[in-house]
Order: structure tokens, then sequence, then C-alpha cells
């Protein structure tokens, strides 16, 4: 699947060398750091001065290692446990590599539990997820053609929907706006990333409000969420929820002349199949209302729909930092592994695999990095680029993250990337090939946690986005004074 900018919303890179570590250390998960030098002294001391200009605040902590010989090069504070935001997401997708193997695929089903007699079913109808975080709206339509031309026109029991694949998790971070689309619910069946998308449109008496599921080719509506607008200015979003039903209302004074958003589902398996029973109905087959079911009842596969393989999954959940993606296929590593209880469960399991591997001290809340709680130190996640991302081809998964422009043209240092970003927080880990042949891997922590928590659950918070800009700027030229520094 092309997950394109429409739907979200929201190039290969050279190869890299092997690492100078066959094993992992009795000791300390990265290597001792070079002894002292008058060359590196003032590499130090000029990080230092690019921290105390950028004004951040809080703290930064920061490790640069020598790809091909594993040597510590630089750092600062490697130890101090921080927020990784969405670099999280690097470690899960080397974890879901390792448990689930790169060309694993999620199947989504329709189960038939009896005989289909004269283009009837005779029990019930299925729809069964596979921990498929990808499904969208063109893939439900195109199993309900499917499902026809298998001869089906309907059903003489109920229409069931299953998601126990994976745990039910409501949210996944409890310090995020109620509203924002990249907090939704996760399960073993999701749809659209679990949202649907609210539009509107003033007219002469208020709004044309819409509700749907829209996708690339069609647009059905959604019945089990609603939205409806009140005369007031805070909060903007309110969410409620009543047998199974969404109901938001939305501040009238927020609306302007028209747009549109994406909220999040906190029902994905009953969303999933009101979108299917719509789609069905177009094919021809009528369906019952959808109920939910804690067990899969046993019956024949009519109708399969596989997700594309997990590698090109994970590449584009690096690309597009899709949470939903992360914690879906880190919760399958998990139950890969037996230990997939719930969320945060899984997380510690996560946890617990890096530390297998020697890198330890993380402590992880999901597989996104969207929770504050997860915590991460810049030398461990240095540790696991060199460690664990050579075997995986991870390099060649990340973005290609922007230097600037060098005597007005493109900057010889090539870096390839995963960013995080939460409020007050900006991370980034990656590689780096240099002008002069070398090879670095690095990451940097920035974070002022306090003027985070004091900000509270919103959006965007006076003075983040500015914040976040000088921490962006900070790590571009902690990489090119590393590049310039180490780069031989």
């Amino acid at each position: 699947m092309q997950i394109t900018r429409r739907f979200l919303l929201g190039g290969a890179v050279a190869g890299l060398a092997t690492p100078a570590w066959p094993e992992p250390p009795d000791t300390s998960p990265w290597p001792e750091q070079r002894p002292a030098s008058v060359l590196v002294a003032r590499s130090a001391q000029a990080s230092e001065a690019l921290i105390d200009a950028a004004s951040l605040g809080g703290e930064v902590g920061f490790a640069v290692i020598n790809l091909r010989t594993g040597q510590l090069l630089e750092s600062r504070k490697p130890a101090l446990a921080m927020p990784p935001a969405s670099v999280a997401k690097t470690i899960t997708t080397l974890y879901a590599l390792d448990q689930l193997g790169p060309g694993h695929r999620f199947a989504t089903r329709l189960i038939a539990t009896g005989p289909l007699a004269g283009g009837r079913i005779e029990g019930d109808l299925v729809l069964a997820g596979g921990g498929d975080a990808t499904l969208h709206t063109d893939h439900l339509a195109t199993m309900a053609k499917d499902l026809r031309a298998a001869g089906v026109s309907g059903i003489a029991g109920r229409f069931l929907v299953w998601g126990g694949t994976l745990p039910y998790t409501r949210e996944i971070a409890h310090d995020q706006p109620e509203y924002v689309g990249y907090n939704p619910a996760v399960s073993g069946l999701n749809l659209n990333f679990n949202r649907v998308f609210f539009e509107w449109k003033a007219n002469g008496a208020g709004y044309e409000l819409s509700v749907d599921a829209r996708s690339e080719k069609v647009v059905p509506r959604v019945n089990m969420a609603r939205v409806s607008v009140v005369a007031r200015d805070v909060p903007v979003f309110t969410h409620d929820e009543r047998d199974g039903r969404e109901e938001w209302t939305v501040a009238a004074s927020a609306l302007g002349s028209g747009g549109g958003r994406w909220l999040p589902v906190r029902h994905p398996e009953i969303y999933a199949g009101d979108v299917f029973r719509t789609l069905a109905r177009a094919q021809g087959i009528t369906l019952p209302e959808p109920e939910q079911v804690a067990r899969l009842p046993g019956g024949a596969v009519l109708v399969q729909h596989e997700s594309e393989e997990l590698s090109a999954m994970l590449r584009d959940m690096l690309r597009y930092s899709t949470n939903i993606i992360a914690e879906a296929v880190g919760m399958s590593a998990s139950g890969k592994r037996g230990e997939a209880a719930s969320l945060n469960g899984s997380a510690r399991s996560m946890g617990g695999w890096l530390a297998g591997h020697g890198i330890t001290g993380a402590h992880f809340a999901d597989h996104s990095g969207l929770g504050v709680e997860s915590r991460l130190g810049a030398g461990e996640m240095a540790a696991a680029l060199v460690r664990l991302g050579p075997t995986a081809g991870l390099r060649a998964m990340l973005r290609p993250f922007a230097m600037p422009e060098v005597g007005g043209g493109a900057n010889p240092v090539q870096v390839a990337a995963k960013t995080g970003t939460l409020n007050f927080v900006s991370t980034l880990a990656g590689y780096a090939s240099t002008a002069g042949g070398g090879e670095l891997a690095f990451a940097i922590f920035t974070g002022d946690e306090a003027r985070r928590a004091a900000a509270g659950p919103v959006e965007a918070p006076a003075g983040s986005r500015a914040w976040v800009g000088r921490a962006r700027t900070l790590q571009q030229q902690l990489v090119a004074r590393w590049a310039k520094i180490y780069g031989a």
C-alpha cells in the first residue's frame, strides 16, 4: 500500500559498515570514550557553546560513535534518561524486524460460521482483524466486492467484529489532548489509523456537518460517530461514548467558515464494522449492525486481505512517524514472544529485549514514543544504532535529514535519521556520512520537561514551536561539527 500525504495528513542511502562489536559488551552499553586530546577537548567546548546559544533550558544529552570502530568519540550526559519521543520508533522497528521478520504480513479476514446457500450465509459473518494498522477504507471496499463475487448477498445470523489479535488500548498516551488524531485507540482491527474525518461548512443558518471514513477512492459516511456544534468558546471539543457510539461536540467559535480534521476513534472494531456494512450495502449485500465479540468464532475464510510486507510498512512508519503502526507492530512482536497482555506490558517486553542485547537502562511506556513516561539515554540509543541497526538495514529505512547549505551549495554531510518531537522535547538519532569518508552514529536528546508539564495537554503551547526550532538548529550544528572533527 502506498500511503499518501492526503491519506495521512500527517531514498535509499549508502549501506552501513560492519560494527566492531560481534557480541554485547559485559558492562557499559556504549564503548569507552576516546582518550582526551586537544582536538576533542575543543570540540566538547564548542558543543557546550552551541548548547548555551540555543537557550533551551532543561537538559541536553548526546553521544556520537565511530560506526566502523565502535569507539565513542564524544558524549554529554549519555546515560541521562530522557523522553525519546518518536526516536523510539527506531527501537520498535528493530524489535519488530527481529521478532516477526521483514516479510511478515498482517491478514484481515471475512469468516462465515455457516454454509452458503442461495446467496445467504447460514450463520454469522465475522470481520476479523489480524493486527494490520494500515488497513484503510479502500481495502474494505475491495473485500466487500470480493465477498459479493463469492456469491454472498446476505446472512441469516449476526455480523460480528473481532479485534482480539492485539490487546485493546483506548489511547496511546494519556497526557495528549482527547481530540488529536495521532492518539487513537489500538486493537487487532484498525481502520484509517482509527480516525474519522470531520468536515464542516458554514451555511446561512449554521453549519453543514459530516463524519466520514474517506480514503483514496471512496468516502463512506460513518454512523457510529457524530459531531454537533455548541455555542461556546472552550473547550474546543468534548467527547462522550454511549452504547458503542461516539458523540463529539465542537465549539462554534473555533470553526470559522469551513474546514476539516481527523478525530480519533475509541471503538475501532465497531468503526470498521460500521464502514464495512455501508460498503457491503453498495455491493448488494445486506448486513445487520456490527456486534463486537471477545472470542473469534470458527468458520470458513471467504475473503482475506493481506498487508504489505513488514519492512515496507516500517519504512512508511519511520517516514511519516505513524504512531498506531508503531503500537500495532510492537504489540505483535511482543505477542510473538508471548508477552503482550497490554500496551505498557508490551513496551516493557521491548525494553527487556533491548537489555538482552546488552543495552540496559531503557524504560518504554509505549512503542511510538508518544507517551512522555518513556525514558532512554542518548548513549543507549546510539549504541542500538551501532549494535543492531546494520544487521536490520535500518539506515536505508530512515529519511534524509536536511543539513544547512555550505557556500550556497549542498552540504557534503549526508544524514539519515529519525526525528522526534513533543511539546518542549526534540530528539534526533541516526547516521552521518562525512566528506572525508567517515561514518558516524549519533543520538541527540533535548527536553525541558518542566515547561512541558506546565503547558499541560494542549497541541501547541506558547513558545513550543520556537523552542523546537532552536533545538533542531542545535542538532544540525552538532552533527556538522562532529562531521568536521571526526569525519576522517
